[in-house]
């Protein structure tokens, strides 16, 4: 699927969002409850009509367009939101090459949704269902995304669930990004372009 660099931000931007969160999690112990709604939210959409469909529009993306505005921009960094997001883009490129892995993950995402429309999208049983999908399916490759921040925070199991399904949804958008025309050269020569269109596009949402 060709994608327009306006996709290929938005996708970029859920990466970050995701990866931004987990950061979160690690330091605070808890994440913003509407952004954890909406980056969670990318999991169960089924047949988008945009990019943009997956977050329920660009307002639902605009604290990734912020990382990414961010992280790409390097004055402003976060080192640890730079590893989770790159670490998602890697690890998308190896299970997108490993069919049976691909499988279980569709299997594991079907059990989840029903988690979902049983108790909501960030109810404790859905997160554990996804955090599960993540640990059995995502776990074992390799490199491991190392989440680094308080033990007392990551110690707990709540939270732990929450930053691992995070991170499926990190690399949900690292499939979204890499279906729009998004690539490692992309990312390295394209980026200035990718920190303007993420302007462009936070220009147009509402404040948060």
């Amino acid at each position: 699927m060709k994608g327009t660099d306006r996709d290929r931000t938005l996708a970029l931007a859920g990466v970050f969002q995701a990866a931004g969160l987990v950061n979160q999690i690690a330091t605070n112990g808890m994440a913003d409850a509407q952004w954890l709604k909406t980056t969670l939210g990318t999991l169960f959409v089924r047949d988008p009509q945009d990019t943009a469909d997956v977050f329920g529009g660009v307002d639902g993306v605009a604290y990734g367009l912020r990382r990414l505005g961010e992280q790409l921009g390097g004055q402003r960094a976060n080192m640890q939101i730079t590893q989770y997001g790159l670490g998602a883009l890697i690890l998308e490129r190896k299970l997108s090459k490993d069919s049976t892995r691909m499988n279980a993950l569709g299997e594991g995402l079907e059990g989840a949704r029903r988690q979902e429309e049983a108790f909501g999208l960030t109810h404790d049983n859905t997160v554990a269902a996804l955090a599960e999908v993540y640990s059995e399916v995502i776990s074992p490759l390799r490199p491991q995304i190392l989440v680094r921040g308080s033990e007392g925070h990551l110690e707990r199991a709540d939270s732990a669930n929450r930053v691992r399904a995070l991170l499926l949804a990190a690399i949900r958008c690292a499939v979204l990004w890499r279906q729009v025309g998004g690539s490692r050269w992309r990312l390295i020569f394209g980026r200035r372009k990718l920190i303007n269109t993420a302007g462009e596009l936070l220009r147009r949402t509402d404040p948060s």
